[in-house]
């Protein structure tokens, strides 16, 4: 028999592990450069970036065009790899792999979502959704099950049989909330995700992506050039001439559940029910 004691000692250690992991970096790198090579021209898009995101970290990214945060972001998603440096993603270096290897990496380990919502026009949003399982080993049963609970984790429930063309954009980003989820990544990257939605359908997204981040501790990181899209994250990074200009905690931060509870609600068209 377990004495008081001896399961409060155990509790504790569970808890201290528990801290232990969420502490844990996903994203590690270490003085990493890009270099172009455009003829005989050298075009340096990144000079020594050094950046850890820890597990169940929401960070923007933001930069003017030509800063070096598109780069950044091509190379924590394993779609390019540093001229030199380390890159480490969830504890494994994926600096030198190949584009196959990358390739593995990305459909394993990381979750994308695009501003253009990147949905196969003619195959509905469960087959959207189940898309990246395709490529694992997951039976026919398995994946329908994953992605009917990511379509319902992003509020799509009833929908999963529309096709993009029936959902507007704000459905159809949730659409791709969900890709990203169903694979269980290490990390979610956002790529502009609000950039073709309106103002309140930029809520709705930024709600669910604040949710997902902490009830489910996902590590998010979002690119965007709007500032008040930043404040919904939790830290944000400024990138300049190739640089980390700026790395800072949102002290006053947005919740996007507050906000819609104060916006009057939508009285949808009957083209979509």
């Amino acid at each position: 028999m377990i004495s008081v004691t001896e399961l409060e000692a155990k509790e504790k250690r569970t808890d201290d592990d528990l801290e232990q992991r969420v502490a844990q970096p996903v994203i590690q790198l270490s003085h990493v450069h890009k270099v172009y090579y455009m003829g005989d021209v050298e075009v340096h898009a990144l000079r020594g970036i050094t950046l850890t995101v820890k597990k169940g970290e929401f960070v923007a990214i933001m930069g003017a065009s030509g800063s070096g945060k598109s780069t950044t972001m091509n190379i924590i998603g394993c779609l390019d790899r540093p001229t030199k440096g380390t890159y480490i993603l969830d504890g494994q270096d994926v600096s030198e792999l190949s584009r196959d290897e990358r390739a593995d990496i990305r459909n394993q380990k990381i979750g994308f979502v695009f501003q253009g919502f990147n949905l196969l026009a003619r195959t509905s949003a469960l087959e959207n959704v189940e898309l990246p399982m395709l490529y694992s080993n997951n039976n026919t049963a398995d994946r329908h099950q994953r992605a009917l609970k990511a379509l319902s984790e992003v509020g799509l429930s009833g929908r999963e049989q529309s096709h993009p063309n029936q959902l507007s954009g704000g459905q159809q980003q949730r659409v791709a909330i969900a890709r990203a989820l169903v694979n269980q990544p290490a990390l979610i990257l956002a790529d502009e995700p609000t950039g073709n939605l309106d103002s309140r359908t930029s809520v709705e997204v930024m709600e669910i992506f604040q949710r997902l981040n902490r009830d489910d501790h996902i590590t998010l990181i979002l690119v965007t050039h709007e500032h008040d899209i930043a404040e919904y994250a939790s830290r944000v990074i400024v990138f300049k001439d190739g640089k980390i200009k700026n790395d800072y905690l949102v002290t006053n931060r947005r919740d996007a559940a507050e906000e819609l509870k104060l916006l009057p609600p939508i009285i949808e068209d009957d083209d979509d029910e």
